[in-house]
């Protein structure tokens, strides 16, 4: 793997403007060079002059060892090296000050007037040089050869370092800026993966609370009903054999009914669980989608999956009223076919609202009305006031949680649930689902 981000970060680890120690002892090593060159160079220049030669050498030594701020101060390393071109010294100075410029993020403009500056200046040195030469006799060449000296001096100290410095330089910014864009794409990608777990866990809760309520609609209404009817069954056990045996079988289909409800049940669940295993080694790049997925899951289970429907709605009553409640449906417009999930929420409500019945109100009478309308469905379900104080309830443990499964499946289909006491002293369930 490659250093990135704060790994880069703390990867710079060398003293003072060094990013890494590697970095001062090859500019260390450099500037030591240049100053030895330098400092062996100014023994000429001190004759030349006519000055004395330890200060030459002394001179020498100060500006090649100007190399060593090289990486910070680019461009006086540069200036110094065309100061001194006329001494005839820095050649090492020269030749890395113009490849470290070249290679910094200076402007063009910058770069290409300090290269120009050293270019001429090598150019009009060499050309004094080599005429001074030719003039003493040490070469007997032609007059053509004094710019051709020149020319190709100057271009062969100055083009190469510049031009591999330029290109340094791009190759550095282009791994900086792959290095920050490996950045990004892994602060992209832990930010996506705690989205997707977000998502993930969201559509977790929302099957949980889906299984929750298909539970509690199941496993209430149907043992609602089994309570009901043991208690009918101890009542008239000596009393009625002929309506105990019925009761008891009653009891039985109830019993076989929730049952083979929670078989189905446990089935989804089993089959969700074969999916996530198969998921396991999803890549990174598809967690979000399988997330989605996961959080639409919930719903898809509900529409497609095994469930009651309105034309079961007559049995459902019928339960209710072989247990002893008197049940009055009245069904307003044209029978038709909905959507499964419409179907299964209309038939969910008026179970609860019975179950509910069962529970608090028992003996009660009570109506259901359907009505199918153009766009929507609408169902209500009034019990009116239990007939003695003492049968308000069949002893029956509530969790409260009837009322709210009701509303979340009415309010998730775009439907409007309502609830609540009557003036008579009953208890009134209405909800309007559309029927798209």
């Amino acid at each position: 793997m490659t250093t990135t981000g704060e790994d880069h970060a703390r990867g710079l680890t060398g003293p003072w403007w060094w990013a890494r120690w590697r970095s001062a002892v090859l500019d260390g090593s450099l500037a030591l060079l240049s100053a030895v060159e330098c400092g062996a160079e100014g023994i000429g220049f001190a004759r030349d002059a006519g000055i004395p030669v330890s200060v030459g050498i002394v001179f020498g030594l100060l500006a090649g060892s100007v190399l060593l701020v090289r990486r910070k101060w680019p461009i006086a390393v540069v200036l110094v090296a065309i100061a001194i071109t006329p001494a005839q010294m820095g050649f090492l100075l020269s030749v890395v000050g113009l490849y470290t410029l070249a290679s910094c993020e200076l402007p063009r403009r910058i770069i290409g007037a300090l290269a120009g500056m050293s270019l001429v200046g090598t150019a009009v040195v060499t050309f004094v040089r080599v005429r001074q030469d030719m003039a003493s006799g040490n070469l007997t060449l032609g007059d053509w050869f004094v710019p051709f000296a020149a020319v190709t001096t100057a271009l062969g100290l100055t083009a190469p370092p510049v031009l591999l410095g330029l290109y340094v330089g791009a190759r550095r910014r282009l791994m900086e800026s792959l290095r920050e864009r490996a950045d990004s794409l892994e602060r992209e990608l832990q930010l996506l993966a705690e989205r997707a777990e977000e998502r993930a866990e969201w559509a977790r809760n929302e099957e949980r609370t889906r299984i929750a309520r298909e539970m509690h609609d199941v496993v209430a209404h149907r043992v609602s009903l089994m309570v009901v009817h043991s208690a009918a069954l101890q009542a008239v056990a000596r009393k009625d054999p002929e309506k105990a045996v019925r009761n008891a079988a009653l009891v039985g289909d109830m019993g076989r009914q929730a049952l083979t409800e929670l078989r189905e049940m446990l089935g989804v669940l089993r089959a969700g669980e074969d999916v996530g295993r198969r998921a396991a080694g999803v890549p990174l790049a598809a967690v979000r989608e399988a997330a989605a997925a996961a959080a639409a899951a919930s719903w898809v289970v509900v529409e497609d999956g095994p469930g009651p429907c309105l034309s079961e709605l007559a049995e459902l009553i019928g339960q209710s009223a072989a247990a002893g409640m008197v049940v009055d449906l009245a069904v307003e417009g044209e029978v038709r076919s909905y959507a499964a999930r419409v179907e299964q929420t209309a038939y969910r409500v008026v179970q609860e609202a019975l179950t509910n019945v069962h529970k608090h109100a028992a003996g009660a009478k009570t109506h259901v009305r359907l009505a199918h309308r153009v766009s929507e469905i609408a169902m209500q379900v009034e019990n009116e006031p239990p007939p003695e104080p003492g049968s308000a309830s069949a002893g029956l443990p509530s969790g409260g949680n009837g009322l709210v499964g009701m509303r979340e499946r009415v309010v998730a289909l775009g439907g409007v649930f309502v609830s609540g006491p009557t003036d008579a002293g009953g208890f009134r369930v209405s909800a309007v689902i559309p029927a798209a």
